[in-house]
């Protein structure tokens, strides 16, 4: 209810939930009331099947009924001890965030010592140490697995943590900075070049990675390329960790390397994300993290 920002929708929504307590109580009762005598038959709705199969207006079973009235109560006991009528909190106060942030807590107390034992170490000798690369590989498979895969090696879009190709840096601080921060790589869309100049500029960056290229096209792209790309990628291609702008010149490729790829990077550009862990895993789990993550570049 936090997202109202008047006490309208509130008071809206918790009319109209007592009132349909009310309405199927008031429902319940009347249909309760109508009782058949001994040897009285229920009215006739009408309808007929198979020649001479009626259907009967008869009141419910008493048990069905009373089926009825304890799930009403407990509603309205429910609704009393816990939120649900609008911004009313209930009286036990209880939330899903409460609830979480206990469970965190709990979590913490058991676990933190854990983590907390490797904090005074650095990365390497972490990375280097059993116990705690299957700790952190199981973080890793909790945390990071859905986008970088089970094994680390990425996909398309997602890059590989298990090699030495980093686009930010593959050192510890490094490692840490992106976990703890997040990272955003952004790359512009380019149609104001035309086809022709997208064309050309594409084979030139086929011909810096030693790719199958049109050395015409290659030849008229590198004017365009020292105009464009080489603020981010450098004048040589070689990319720039600061920037998380990737290497042209090798066969490491986060959405692939082939010509219509990259004529696709080139009009449509890329927007990539990886949101910022630090303050849900906090610093001891981070280091942690962070040294399974080295120690995979590192063979380990």
């Amino acid at each position: 209810m936090n997202e109202f920002t008047s006490g309208f929708w509130s008071a809206y929504i918790t009319v109209i939930t007592i009132a349909s307590i009310l309405g199927c109580g008031l429902l319940l009762w009347k249909l309760s009331t109508k009782r058949l005598s001994p040897g009285q038959k229920a009215d006739v709705m009408g309808h007929v099947w198979d020649e001479n199969l009626e259907e009967y207006n008869n009141p419910l079973p008493r048990w069905w009924m009373w089926l009825f009235w304890i799930t009403l109560v407990f509603a309205a006991v429910y609704l009393v001890l816990y939120p649900g009528l609008g911004s009313y909190a209930g009286v036990l106060n209880w939330s899903s965030t409460g609830q979480w942030e206990k469970e965190q807590a709990r979590a913490a107390e058991r676990f933190e010592p854990k983590f907390a034992q490797y904090a005074s170490m650095d990365i390497p000798a972490v990375a280097a140490d059993p116990a705690a690369r299957e700790m952190g590989q199981r973080m890793f498979l909790n945390y990071c697995a859905q986008c970088h895969a089970s094994d680390a090696r990425g996909g398309r879009g997602f890059p590989n943590l298990a090699d030495k190709d980093w686009l930010y840096g593959g050192t510890p601080e490094a490692i840490v900075a992106t976990i703890t921060q997040g990272r955003t790589g952004i790359m512009p869309p380019w149609p104001q070049l035309g086809e022709e100049g997208i064309g050309n500029v594409t084979h030139y960056v086929l011909q810096m990675g030693g790719r199958t290229h049109d050395g015409i096209k290659a030849v008229q792209g590198k004017d365009v390329y020292a105009a464009n790309c080489a603020a981010c990628h450098g004048a040589d291609g070689t990319g720039n960790p600061a920037l998380g702008a990737p290497n042209l010149t090798d066969e490491t490729w986060l959405y692939g390397g082939g010509e219509s790829t990259i004529v696709e990077s080139i009009t449509r550009g890329r927007n990539g994300h990886m949101p910022a862990w630090g303050q849900f895993l906090g610093p001891n789990k981070t280091h942690l993290l962070a040294a399974y993550v080295y120690g995979l570049s590192q063979g380990k």
